[in-house]
């Protein structure tokens, strides 16, 4: 792997870790809307953009893949798309932001770890620097939410609901590492597919999918979230849709990129830039300059991605 694929691997993952984090900011937008139709909305914009930007193209790919890639498409969409997202919003709402952060804030180095058991692979020791400063700073924002969280209300769910949010939480983790790791794997056996088609396929099959959540969010009377007083549906339908746009398609493409590019070791780590930009959303939306703990967990996240890029390219 040369440097010039290694800097162009880092700079898509960059990018999409810089469109990711929108999402974050999505249910703050649109309150009184739930995570179901936040999650159905999103994924009905990213299919039918992607239905409508592979057409020119349909007959060539239809004709590429097999039977096994459109199940393995259907397979990924669940994984990191689907079943991802709705096991974080389960996570949220009944063990807490603070619970959810510490597990999921996981994420880059499981990915990292299991990465390095790949052949060809950058020793793990020479990844430990890297590793360990992204514990670190991954710890200062779990530091920093836990000083600024407020306690439950008494009578809150208890214990029951938190243990099944801790749950939840570690079951979004496991989704999406094995979605990350799958997708890479996949995007290696298909050379001759772009990364920004497969991402267009990915949305077909995850709005096909949607289509399945389209029901229970927007048809059930239960799915309207408590308290929405007329609630603003043109401005949700602009949301989804600017986030199927841009943190689907145009950040999926983006990562996909990174991850035909990238060793596993460093794409993992490129992940925290999805946490870095979704806390400088954070400062912006709320008007504020950060605090130390949260310059502290800034500067250790870029520190553990420089380092692990330096061991990739001494390796190189």
């Amino acid at each position: 792997m040369d440097s010039n694929r290694l800097l162009a691997g880092v700079a898509c993952g960059v990018a999409a870790g810089a469109l990711w984090g929108l999402v974050f900011l999505a249910p703050e937008l649109a309150r009184g809307h739930t995570p179901l139709q936040l999650s159905a909305g999103r994924y009905l914009a990213y299919g039918a953009a992607a239905c409508a930007l592979i057409a020119p193209s349909w007959r060539r790919l239809r004709g590429a893949l097999g039977w096994r890639d459109w199940r393995a498409l259907l397979w990924l969409s669940m994984l990191g798309n689907i079943l991802y997202y709705l096991l974080l919003a389960s996570a949220v709402q009944l063990g807490g932001v603070v619970m959810t952060s510490l597990v999921i804030g996981l994420l880059p180095v499981a990915v990292t770890v299991i990465g390095s058991r790949e052949r060809g692979a950058v020793p793990l020791a020479r990844l430990a620097p890297s590793l360990l400063l992204s514990a670190a700073g991954t710890a200062c924002i779990a530091w920093q939410a836990l000083a600024t969280t407020a306690p439950p209300p008494a009578g809150g769910s208890g214990a029951a609901s938190a243990a099944i949010g801790l749950l939840c939480a570690f079951g979004a983790l496991v989704s999406w590492i094995a979605y990350a790791v799958a997708n890479k794997r996949k995007l290696a056996a298909l050379s001759h597919i772009s990364p920004h088609d497969w991402s267009l396929l990915t949305g077909i099959a995850t709005g096909a999918l949607a289509l399945l959540l389209a029901v229970p969010a927007f048809l059930l009377p239960h799915a309207s979230a408590s308290g929405a007083a007329g609630p603003s549906w043109l401005r949700f339908i602009a949301l989804v849709t600017a986030v199927g746009l841009l943190c689907s398609i145009v950040g999926n493409a983006l990562w996909n990129r990174a991850s035909r590019l990238l060793p596993l070791t460093l794409s993992g780590q490129l992940i925290l830039f999805e946490t870095l930009f979704a806390l400088l959303y954070s400062f912006l939306w709320e008007a504020r300059w950060p605090t130390g703990l949260e310059c502290a967990a800034v500067a250790l996240l870029c520190a553990s991605v420089l380092s692990c890029t330096s061991a990739h390219q001494r390796r190189a």
